[in-house]
């Protein structure tokens, strides 16, 4: 695929998680994605595999909004296999806490999959709003 076709996939994919519609981003990943969120808050650290973003990632955070998670994309940019995405968050948490990150998303393709993802985010606002992704496992583990 050419970086336009890359940067294609993205905004179809980008215009549905502006409906709420999430299926078309994960159905773009590859099973051997390795999803980097920078920073050192709780969620801060490399989620490898499909597996693992869905179950420890998104599946965490999806427990936490109320509601679909709905992000609009602002700016698409590309070369070679790699396109940068600017994008906003209008969420809100199921106890009432506005959530509505701004990102900067780095996505390197592979085979017409996302193989690679760099998250640059407001990592104060995710420590003021989420819960740890793992709070839920912690809760029911004995100390």
């Amino acid at each position: 695929m050419s970086v336009n076709q890359h940067k294609d996939l993205l905004t179809h994919v980008f215009a549905e998680t502006a409906k709420g519609n999430g299926r078309p981003f994960v159905e773009a990943l590859s099973d051997e994605i390795a999803w980097t969120i920078k920073g050192s808050t709780s969620w801060s650290k490399t989620y490898k595999g499909k597996r693992a973003v869905l179950k420890d990632l998104l599946g965490p955070l999806a427990a936490q909004l109320a509601g679909e998670n709905t992000i609009t994309a602002s700016r698409f940019i590309g070369e070679g296999d790699v396109v940068v995405v600017e994008g906003r968050g209008h969420n809100r948490t199921k106890t009432g806490k506005d959530y509505a990150n701004s990102y900067c998303w780095v996505f390197r393709f592979a085979a017409g999959k996302v193989i690679e993802l760099t998250e640059y985010t407001d990592t104060a606002l995710i420590e003021s709003a989420l819960e740890p992704p793992n709070a839920e496992l912690n809760a029911r583990s004995p100390q």
